[in-house]
């Protein structure tokens, strides 16, 4: 009851491990209801690997945001872009939890939203690096609020397009994956620019993130039935991401310093 199931709902899974247990006992392929493959429950979650792999991904996010805190000076210009970032991927996960435990509309749509932004802001964060808009100079403050506009707007039109003229799981699949890839290219040319450039293996850092995520991702191309009702391929890309966040927030902080001695030694 404290996870909303009430007679209706108890019916339809009750149901679907009956079928399910026929077609194993027959063997024939276990099939998708409502779209989603049938999960053995936990403690009322429908999902409790992509949960679990969730809230490590949710840790992984508060971690890094006090290590920003105390190990980024507040001096530092890229810091509340970096901080943003942190509390982006942490409501990101925490509707992704909330989601999986309990699959409804509003909790599915909060879930695809805040995934959208984690998405867009992870790409507004990187043009913010890369071209250095963080700096304090005219020029650069037009383009970083040009660029905070045009973000901000294509945003509110991904939003404003599901919620409100259709519900196309296909056209919020290719919007995160065509803004995710602008920000992987990006990532990679720096960390292949910064290496040629340093020779400082901390610099491919973030290409090394790039590439994990994506290989990630490729869990959701090979869809299989849970293994043991339990874990499939969606919940084993939440825990493939747990690592690349860790690696993303050492980059920041390391980034950080080298930035803020550089700076330094230039004004010697």
């Amino acid at each position: 009851r404290l996870m909303l199931w009430n007679c209706a709902s108890e019916c339809d899974y009750t149901c679907q491990h009956i079928i399910t247990n026929r077609c194993l006992d027959a063997s024939l392929p276990v099939v998708q209801f409502h779209g989603k493959w049938p999960f053995h429950r936990f403690l009322g979650m429908q999902e409790p690997f992509s949960v679990l792999f969730s809230l490590g991904n949710l840790l992984a996010h508060y971690y890094g945001l006090r290590k920003l805190r105390q190990r980024v000076p507040a001096s530092y210009t890229l810091r509340p872009f970096c901080i943003g970032f942190a509390y982006v991927g942490i409501a990101s996960w925490v509707f992704s939890a909330i989601f999986h435990s309990r699959d409804f509309q509003m909790t599915e749509e909060l879930d695809y939203f805040a995934a959208g932004l984690n998405v867009l802001y992870g790409t507004y964060l990187s043009a913010v690096r890369i071209f250095r808009l963080d700096t304090p100079t005219p020029r650069r403050r037009s383009v970083l609020r040009a660029w905070s506009l045009l973000c901000l707007l294509l945003y509110m039109m991904h939003v404003g397009y599901l919620k409100g003229i259709r519900w196309d799981y296909t056209y919020n699949m290719a919007a995160n994956v065509a803004v995710g890839m602008v920000q992987n290219v990006l990532w990679t040319w720096f960390s292949i620019d910064k290496y040629r450039k340093s020779k400082r293996f901390w610099t491919t850092w973030p290409g090394l993130a790039v590439a994990w995520i994506m290989l990630g991702m490729s869990m959701e191309l090979f869809d299989f039935p849970p293994w043991l009702g339990c874990l499939d391929a969606h919940s084993l890309w939440h825990l493939m991401t747990i690592g690349p966040t860790v690696l993303w927030y050492n980059f920041l902080v390391k980034d950080s310093h080298e930035n803020i001695a550089s700076l330094e030694r230039s004004k010697e």
